[in-house]
């Protein structure tokens, strides 16, 4: 620490260099944010600019906190490390976005979350920098109920369905520093109920439906197609690949989504309609049953249950066993399996709750 005549110079911490102390600061946990920033206006400075958590990417820290919609009512931020539980400010948006079904995504130090409004389809987000909630500019082509996956600071969504319910085929990238959509080319087929994820730096949107139009006789059919194949985007050539038979789980009509999540560069499934876990196989295309599920999924073709990776863990959050109660549970990989089968353990439980609407997990 350097002192002139006997008075404090400012430095960050005392006794040490600028560049040590902000090391030191990095490592500070996110919950404890709200108290840090009230030690100093240099402090504040630190995280409502953004530059600890510029630094914290740098140095390879990253908190995984779990953002989860369980009452429709509001937001809340989970801390598995601590246990902590969070309310996010209220969404400043209109009734019918507050009411209406939402998708969301965590890409960067942003919350995203997908809804329509009374005219249109609507993005809101929220930032950790500033902790509000802001408009987010809309996609080139607005849609619902599609795959999405990030990346760092990078996040795409892949096909769904316009406000007119056609199926679409493009894809968009978002790119949280620049606040911008970017249209990327168009995937193999339509589809919409699908997943998407990253894996091994590429994008790959799994499973869903797709629809063939046939004219019978001069009138015009609709038939919708569940789709086990999945496609594999590459950011380098800017190119799409099929995969046949990459999701064999046939879709239904009432079934979510593909419950799928990535950790370390493995591809884990929920299979709601057998409640059993399985890992994929990239090499020969196929997936390798695992172990049960730690609570039932069958019973709501997969609704209401979220299946994610947060960190170096898979976690599982949903009813159970017909209570009116929320259970998180996890379980790391790198842990194997015990007597064959997966070891669920209980993070915590949320009492007077029984659905989750909405969930997505942020590290940084």
């Amino acid at each position: 620490m350097r002192f002139k005549g006997g008075d404090y110079d400012g430095s960050l911490l005392p006794g040490l260099h600028d560049d040590i102390s902000l090391n030191c600061l990095a490592y500070v946990r996110r919950s404890d944010y709200a108290s840090l920033i009230s030690v100093s206006k240099r402090f504040n400075s630190l995280v409502n600019t953004g530059y600890l958590y510029g630094l914290r990417k740098k140095m390879g820290i990253a908190e995984h906190w779990m953002y989860l919609v369980c009452d429709l009512k509001e937001w809340e931020a989970f801390d598995p490390t601590t246990k902590k539980w969070m309310t996010l400010p209220e969404i400043p948006c209109d009734v019918c976005f507050k009411n209406t079904d939402k998708e969301s995504l965590a890409v960067g130090t942003e919350l995203l979350v997908f809804g329509r409004e009374v005219f249109d389809f609507a993005i809101w987000k929220y930032s950790l920098i500033t902790r509000e909630w802001a408009k987010c500019q809309s996609m080139n082509h607005p849609r619902c109920l599609f795959g999405s996956g990030s990346f760092g600071s990078i996040t795409i969504v892949a096909g769904g369905s316009d406000r007119s319910g056609i199926f679409l085929d493009s894809a968009e990238l978002y790119d949280s520093q620049s606040g911008k959509w970017e249209i990327l080319p168009k995937m193999n087929c339509p589809r919409k109920l699908c997943s998407g994820v990253f894996m091994d730096g590429k994008f790959y949107v799994i499973g869903g439906m797709s629809c063939e139009r046939q004219n019978v006789n001069g009138v015009m059919t609709t038939t919708i197609i569940p789709l086990v194949s999945g496609e594999e985007y590459n950011l380098q050539t800017k190119q799409w690949r099929k995969i046949e038979g990459m999701y064999p789980s046939v879709s239904r009509a009432a079934q979510a989504p593909p419950l799928v999540a990535v950790v370390d560069n493995q591809l884990y499934a929920a299979e709601s309609l057998t409640n059993m876990v399985k890992k994929y196989d990239k090499e020969k295309n196929c997936w390798n049953v695992l172990g049960r599920l730690p609570v039932r999924a069958d019973s709501s073709n997969g609704w209401g249950l979220a299946f994610r990776a947060c960190g170096n863990q898979l976690v599982v959050v949903g009813g159970h066993n017909g209570r009116k109660v929320i259970v998180l549970h996890s379980w790391s990989p790198n842990s194997g399996l015990v007597d064959g089968e997966i070891e669920w353990k209980v993070l915590d439980v949320r009492q007077n709750l029984g659905f989750v609407y909405n969930c997505a997990v942020m590290g940084c």
